[in-house]
């Protein structure tokens, strides 16, 4: 037992001395993440000393671009199974090294879901009331004990399942099947359940009827699996330039395929809602007005979702076309456009509305503040900043240049 601690601290040491080598695009990058990363840090702790008055939330608008990101984010998160049902499930071997990189992109994704959860407090240090033993969970009446458990837990399978496999990596060792496998099984279970519950956190809200639609759930899943594929394919593009690292060009079709097809159905799902808000054309209707067309004069998100709706449709028409099969620049400008109409569609497009008009019919319009939008850019520059550093103690082991043979 102590020589495996002492064994594996040895691996996480070498891991970790891997962060400080590189070229100098690596250190440039980090450089600037790191940048970002105080500049956000600095915005938070101005909203910390005087409140979310810094942000543009108001008591009629209470949510806003934090919890769209963390929406958002959440998909980027539960993607990650998109890599591991063909591998594990269908047996796909281009893709077998891939599912650490999108399992390690989850990893990264949740980190930055619960930071933008905890800068969404006024007072974080209140959080202790949630913790089990402590405070009161409240499970299982309340959707945000769940949410807490099934976040929590998935980053703890995909830490533990990608720490496994590196290690039995770094050690020229196959994995013991039954070590893990049970593991991957429930993470693909797991990883539904955490976009499906963060979908069932607007759902089961009865007062905002523009959330109120059985169809969420699944527009959540087709979302999320249309944007996570399409970020690993681009992290799999850079990959390709700046490291040795071989990716095949079948395993980038393969993501491709999903990409296609998860857009389509998100693009129906989409028509579906829009069908359901409008045709009925009850009072109701009020709030997808608001988003679609404006609301007495008010539109500031009109030009958000129609931009949405662009980018989702272009993306959509040059998956469809044997231009991004021949072209991977191509590819990359698909992802790109599928990845940003997504992120308003399903952030800003999705959060604000719901709120506006308010119960009392107020239109209270909801723009984030400068401090506010540079503690989001803190918090995107952090999740990058740690992805880059698991690719980068990752990549190494995967190629066999760091290996427990030449310590």
């Amino acid at each position: 037992m102590i020589t495996a601690a002492r064994n594996y601290t040895r691996f996480l040491s070498r891991c970790f001395a891997c962060l400080f080598e590189g070229d100098w695009r690596y250190f440039l990058w980090v450089g600037l993440l790191t940048a970002v990363c105080a500049a956000g840090l600095n915005a938070y702790t101005r909203q910390y000393v005087y409140g979310l008055a810094t942000t543009g939330m108001t008591d009629q608008v209470s949510w806003g671009v934090y919890i769209a990101n963390f929406t958002f984010l959440v998909g980027v998160a539960a993607a990650a199974v998109m890599l591991v049902i063909p591998v594990y499930v269908y047996h796909n071997e281009d893709l077998h090294d891939l599912v650490i990189f999108g399992e390690l992109l989850a990893v990264a994704a949740i980190l930055m879901c619960l930071a933008f959860v905890t800068v969404d407090l006024g007072r974080p240090e209140r959080f202790w009331h949630l913790i089990p033993g402590i405070g009161k969970f409240n499970f299982p009446g309340s959707m945000l004990s769940w949410d807490v458990i099934v976040l929590n837990g998935y980053l703890a399978l995909n830490v533990y399942i990608c720490g496994y496999l590196l290690y039995c990596r770094y050690r020229n060792v196959k994995p013991a099947k039954w070590f893990y496998i049970p593991f991957v099984f429930i993470g693909i279970g797991w990883a539904v359940s955490i976009h499906t519950v963060t979908a069932f956190l607007y759902v089961g809200l009865g007062g905002r009827p523009f959330w109120n639609s059985a169809i969420v759930g699944p527009r959540f899943i087709a979302s999320a699996f249309t944007a996570g594929p399409a970020i690993i394919i681009l992290a799999l593009q850079i990959l390709r330039r700046v490291t040795t690292y071989r990716v095949r060009d079948k395993a980038l079709m393969t993501l491709r395929s999903i990409v296609q097809v998860s857009m389509l159905i998100n693009l129906f799902l989409l028509a579906n809602e829009v069908f359901k808000e409008f045709y009925t054309d009850s009072l109701h209707v009020a709030s997808a007005k608001y988003l679609f067309f404006g609301l007495h004069g008010h539109s500031a998100l009109v030009p958000w979702i129609w931009t949405a709706i662009a980018f989702n449709c272009i993306a959509m028409t040059l998956l469809a076309m044997p231009l991004t099969k021949r072209s991977l620049p191509w590819l990359d400008v698909a992802c790109v456009l599928a990845i940003v109409g997504i992120w308003i569609e399903k952030g800003m497009g999705l959060v604000i509305p719901g709120f506006i008009p308010s119960p009392l019919g107020e239109v209270v319009e909801y723009l984030p503040t400068w401090n506010e939008t540079l503690v989001c850019l803190g918090i995107w520059a952090f999740g990058l900043l740690a992805y880059t550093f698991f690719l980068r103690m990752s990549v190494p082991i995967l190629n066999g240049a760091l290996n427990k043979e030449n310590e």
